[in-house]
């Protein structure tokens, strides 16, 4: 099951509390202070593990907590440190305190590990309060409570290029076109109803990762339909396929299906509105006239890209104005 937000909280590891002691041998009745410190307790910590897709494997639990510290010994032993809580996380995880807008670590491609919480520190011995005045000190340190956070964790798949259009616009079959992926694929709305990757190698030294999402309808960004909760996985993409397909049964053209889903991208995000946009014109083998084309074309003032899944006709002509448009971005 694809899980792209959980709520968890996380606790880090009590410190230790110190110890009170007093050496004692046979021939040392009365030896001093040797009271050890109280091991520090456990750190809490998020890691990029590449093998995870989704956050799945954390919606079962709710609360997690580190290990505590153990206490102090005689002999001045100190308590064993808690072992940190290492949580494993897909990479383009983004963390953030519930309820609260503010970024506390996005897993992007720079950062693979961050520490959210330290554990508490561990109390000291009664062998640090001996002083000339104070031989048999009974003084010693409880261990500093660890912390607590309620954590969000959004998962913001990362790819290069991400698909948007109406349900049925043929994104899952153009996916399953330029790269491995199998996405369902069927003649029926919301056929697609969780985030897809694929991959397409333009040579042995050059490749780019393609999102594919729920298709979006008009109201989506008010909370119609399923795609405007998965537009977070194409903010991160550094540009967009526009897919809208030339005939359909309520009889709305090309040009006005363009503009309603440029308007719930607007709706959701500015910067996502933004972004260097492809429109593709799909199932062409369904053969609209080149005069209906040039027309929505000037209603548009852009050029469309024309494919057919099917046949395969304009796909690498597609892919290369996708090379061609990444290249330039890299180069602005």
């Amino acid at each position: 099951m694809f899980i792209d937000e959980v709520k968890i909280t996380v606790k880090s590891g009590n410190g230790g509390h110190g110890c009170m002691s007093f050496h004692r041998e046979r021939h040392m009745p009365k030896g001093g202070p040797d009271g050890g410190d109280g091991g520090k307790g456990g750190d809490v910590i998020f890691e990029v593990d590449d093998s995870l897709t989704t956050l799945h494997h954390l919606r079962f639990q709710t609360v997690y907590p580190a290990q505590n510290g153990l206490p102090g010994e005689g002999k001045k032993k100190s308590g064993k440190k808690g072992e940190p809580l290492v949580i494993k996380v897909p990479r383009g995880t983004v963390i953030k305190e519930q309820g609260s807008d503010d970024l506390i670590v996005d897993f992007n491609m720079e950062v693979d590990s961050w520490q959210v919480l330290e554990g508490g520190k561990g109390g000291r011995g009664n062998s640090h309060f001996k002083s000339a005045v104070r031989q048999t000190p009974r003084e010693f340190e409880f261990g500093k409570e660890g912390d607590d956070i309620d954590l969000l964790l959004s998962l913001k798949l990362i790819a290069d290029v991400g698909f948007v259009g109406f349900p049925n616009a043929g994104k899952s079959s153009l996916l399953s076109r330029i790269s491995a992926a199998r996405p369902k694929v069927a003649n029926y709305p919301f056929t697609t109803m969780t985030p897809h990757l694929g991959t397409h190698h333009f040579d042995s030294h050059s490749q780019v990762v393609f999102a594919d999402i729920p298709g979006l309808i008009e109201g989506a960004s008010s909370g119609k339909g399923l795609g405007i909760s998965f537009l977070k996985h194409v903010e991160r993409t550094k540009m967009i396929l526009h897919l809208v397909e030339p005939f359909h049964s309520d009889g709305e053209s090309p040009v006005a299906k363009v503009l309603s889903i440029r308007n719930e991208l607007k709706q959701y995000s500015e910067a996502l509105a933004a972004k260097k946009e492809i429109l593709v014109l799909t199932k062409t083998d369904l053969n609209p006239s080149e005069e209906e084309i040039l027309e929505w074309e000037k209603e548009l003032g852009e050029k469309f890209y024309k494919v057919s899944t099917a046949t395969g006709s304009g796909v690498s002509e597609l892919m290369r104005a996708v090379h061609n448009s990444l290249e330039e971005l890299e180069d602005s």
